[in-house]
C-alpha cells in the first residue's frame, strides 16, 4: 500500500500541493503591474525578474522556456500573464505555452490596455475571477507517485553532509521507491563526484550525460576563473562553508551529493524543460541556490527540501520550501525559519533513519497543506532565471 496525501488535481492530470493563482510578466517591465495585481487579490502570487527583452539566441529562450514552465507548474490553478506590448519575448507566446495545461489563463498587455493603470484594474479582475474558482476546489487524496520535490541546499556547513544532507537523502529514496520524483542539481557543488553518480545511473547513457554535464560546469568555471585579478572571487565555496568547517569544493560536493540518497538516475533534464521520466533526476543547472530551486519548479517540482548548516530564510514564490539543518545551534537562532531541526541526530536523540522518516513525513504533511515557516513568513527570494553568458 503506497502512501498518499491531499492535493489538488489539475486537468492534465498533475497534483498540485498549492491551488494558488500566478501573475507572470513577460518581460521586466511589467513587473510593477504584475506586483499590483497580486497584491489586490488574496491567493495570488507573482513572478518578479529582470528579462525578456534585449536577449538573444539561446539567452532568450532559456528565459521564455523557463517563465512557460513555471506557468505549467501544478502548484498553480491559473495564471495571468502581463507583458508590455513590445518585449522580445511576446506575452501571447508565454500564454500560449501554458495553455495546453487547461488550466485558467488570461493575457493583460499595458500597451494594449491604454496604461498600467488600466491594466492593472483588467488583470486584477480576471484574477479574482480565478480565485473565487479556485477557492471552490477541494484537496483530493493522490498518490506520492504524483510528488516530485527539488533537493537544494545552502549555507552548508560541516553538519550538512554528515547528518541534514543524508537524512534528505532517506527521505528521497523513500519517495522515489513509490514512484515519486527527486531533482538533484548544484552542479557546481559535485564537481568531483560525477564518477560516484554515474555509477547509479539505470544505464550508460544516462552515465555519459552525467559526466558530460558535470564536465561542462567544471569547464565554464575554469574558464571564469582563470583570468580574475581578486583570488578570492576563484574560490568555489564561500567563505561561510569555510568558517562552518568545508575546507574544499570537494568537500562539500561528498556532503551535498547526499542530498539524492542511494537511488538510481533515470534521467538528466536540461534547465527549463519538463523531464522524460520521473524517478531521481539530475537538474544541468548553475549552483546558485535561486536558479537551482527555479529549474526545479520549471521542470515540475512542487516543493524544495533545502538542508542548511549555517541558516537561510529564503523561500519561493508559490512553492514550498522544507527547510533542514543538523546543526543544534542554527536551529536554536533560527527556529523561525528552520522546519526540521535534524541536529537531534547529533545530539543522539534520533537516528539519521528516523531522522529520513522525519523529513518524508513532513514531505507529506506540507504536500497536504502545511505550511512552510518561508511561506508564513512571506519568503520568496529563490525565483531567478539563470541568464547565459
Amino acid at each position: 500500500m503506497s502512501d498518499s496525501f491531499m492535493g489538488y488535481y489539475r486537468k492534465d492530470g498533475s497534483v498540485g500541493v498549492r491551488n494558488l493563482i500566478a501573475v507572470i510578466p513577460s518581460v521586466f517591465c511589467s513587473a510593477k503591474v504584475a506586483e499590483r495585481i497580486a497584491y489586490q487579490v488574496p491567493g495570488s502570487i507573482y513572478f518578479r525578474h529582470p528579462v525578456g527583452c534585449s536577449q538573444v539566441g539561446e539567452d532568450l529562450e532559456v528565459t521564455a522556456r523557463t517563465l512557460i514552465q513555471i506557468g505549467r507548474n501544478p502548484n498553480f490553478a491559473g495564471v495571468v500573464v502581463v507583458g508590455l506590448g513590445c518585449e522580445r519575448f511576446s506575452p501571447y507566446e508565454l500564454a500560449d505555452g501554458i495553455a495546453s495545461t487547461q488550466k485558467m489563463l488570461s493575457t493583460v498587455v499595458i500597451q494594449k490596455e491604454g496604461d498600467s493603470l488600466a491594466a492593472i484594474q483588467q488583470g486584477t479582475k480576471y484574477a479574482r475571477e480565478m480565485q473565487q474558482i479556485a477557492s471552490r476546489q477541494t484537496r483530493e487524496e493522490a498518490a506520492v507517485s504524483h510528488l516530485m520535490i527539488g533537493l537544494n541546499c545552502g549555507g552548508s556547513d560541516m553538519t550538512s553532509g554528515l547528518i541534514a544532507n543524508p537524512a534528505l537523502g532517506i527521505a528521497s529514496d523513500m519517495l522515489v521507491a513509490q514512484g515519486g520524483s527527486s531533482i538533484l542539481s548544484e552542479i557546481t557543488e559535485l564537481i568531483g563526484t560525477e564518477e560516484i553518480l554515474a555509477r547509479r545511473a539505470v544505464n550508460e547513457n544516462i552515465a555519459a550525460e552525467i559526466r558530460d554535464i558535470v564536465a561542462r560546469t567544471e569547464e565554464k568555471l575554469r574558464r571564469q576563473t582563470q583570468n580574475s585579478s581578486n583570488v578570492n572571487r576563484t574560490h568555489l565555496i564561500s567563505k561561510g562553508n569555510y568558517d562552518g568547517g568545508l575546507s574544499s569544493v570537494v568537500e562539500k560536493s561528498l556532503g551535498s551529493m547526499k542530498k539524492s540518497g542511494n537511488a538510481q538516475f533515470s534521467g538528466t533534464v536540461q534547465y527549463g524543460k519538463t523531464p522524460d521520466s520521473k524517478g531521481l533526476l539530475l537538474l544541468d543547472s548553475p549552483g546558485h541556490d535561486g536558479e537551482v530551486s527555479t529549474g526545479q519548479v520549471a521542470a515540475g517540482a512542487q516543493m524544495i527540501l533545502f538542508p542548511s548548516g549555517r541558516g537561510t530564510p529564503t523561500g519561493f514564490p508559490g512553492v514550498p520550501v522544507i527547510k533542514i539543518t543538523g546543526n543544534p545551534k542554527t536551529y536554536q537562532t533560527m527556529r523561525e525559519n528552520i522546519d526540521i531541526n535534524a541536529g537531534s541526530v547529533l545530539t543522539g536523540e534520533k537516528t539519521l533513519k528516523q531522522m529520513g522518516e522525519e523529513i518524508y513525513q513532513e514531505i507529506l504533511d506540507v504536500a497536504s497543506g502545511k505550511m512552510t515557516k518561508a511561506e508564513l513568513l512571506g519568503h520568496d527570494e529563490q525565483f531567478c532565471i539563470t541568464r547565459l553568458p
